[in-house]
């Protein structure tokens, strides 16, 4: 026999103030985090800062080859991982019944989403740089970078578009419609927001990653004219200017740079999600 402690209203709001002191915490640690970077960084932060080159291993000078590696390792990581990931969700979701090579490619993903990212870099560095002979790249570090996105990116559309209601594709169907034809015409435009925010939370994670491409992107101060140049990525030059003690200043400075990019892609790929959502909807 059961004991009630308390009433079904009392443990309604003990839960409901749980909830909201959860939330509430979680944005103050948020805007905590964020806020402390931008009032140590924003100071350092200027047009000559961001468009200059580094002086005296980043001493001195600006990010700007920084930036541009950072830009070129995300794009190429975004450019090899979405396809990838999108295409395996879409086989184990509309072509794959459950079976053993099901369970492999699923047992495959949570294992790749869970290993450290400096496994990743060392197997860039043996496979990308040495084996390959890609050597120390932008283009070692986005596939790198590419490794590490495809799991969120493969997990987080796998789930969107096994959400799209069945009716959608029955009635795809019912109109005369191929399975392919389905698929590209129904429901992937119908699990776009999803799979966009998979592609998110993939590219970030790329995109502030430094023990990743520390081993293959290598270090240089130079901007990176083709893929096969090396470069040196945001995160990486300010863990070298932090923990060489090169300057405090910039490091902070550095770190500003990064937050904003990141709060600016996720700001603007939500812009364009809700936008695309009230298009579809009639709104």
């Amino acid at each position: 026999m059961s004991i009630k402690i308390w009433s079904p209203k009392i443990s309604q709001k003990i839960m409901n103030a749980v909830f909201i002191i959860s939330g509430i915490i979680t944005i103050l640690l948020l805007v905590l985090i964020i806020g402390y970077i931008l009032i140590k960084g924003l100071p350092a932060v200027s047009l000559e800062f961001i468009f200059s080159d580094p002086i005296d291993s980043g001493k001195y000078g600006g990010i700007f080859p920084m930036i541009v590696s950072t830009l070129y390792v995300t794009a190429i990581a975004g450019v090899v991982a979405t396809p990838l990931g999108i295409g395996a969700a879409v086989y184990m979701t509309e072509y794959a019944s459950e079976n053993k090579l099901v369970k492999i490619i699923r047992f495959g993903s949570e294992t790749l989403a869970s290993i450290p990212s400096i496994v990743f870099g060392l197997f860039g560095l043996t496979f990308f740089v040495l084996f390959l002979g890609l050597g120390w790249s932008v283009l070692s570090g986005g596939l790198v970078l590419a490794m590490m996105a495809l799991p969120t990116i493969f997990q987080v559309s796998e789930v969107t578009i096994t959400s799209i209601p069945s009716s959608y594709r029955e009635g795809s169907y019912g109109l005369g419609a191929t399975k392919w034809q389905t698929i590209y015409r129904v429901v992937l435009p119908a699990a776009i927001p999803g799979i966009v925010t998979g592609v998110i939370l993939g590219m970030t994670r790329a995109i502030s990653e430094a023990a990743a491409v520390m081993f293959a992107v290598g270090a240089s101060l130079s901007v990176p004219i083709s893929i096969f140049d090396p470069g040196r990525p945001l995160p990486l030059h300010l863990y070298i200017l932090a923990t060489e003690g090169i300057s405090l200043e910039n490091a902070y400075g550095t770190a500003a740079v990064l937050v904003i990019i990141v709060l600016a892609i996720t700001i603007i790929s939500n812009w364009a999600v809700d936008k695309y959502q009230n298009k579809i909807m009639g709104r």
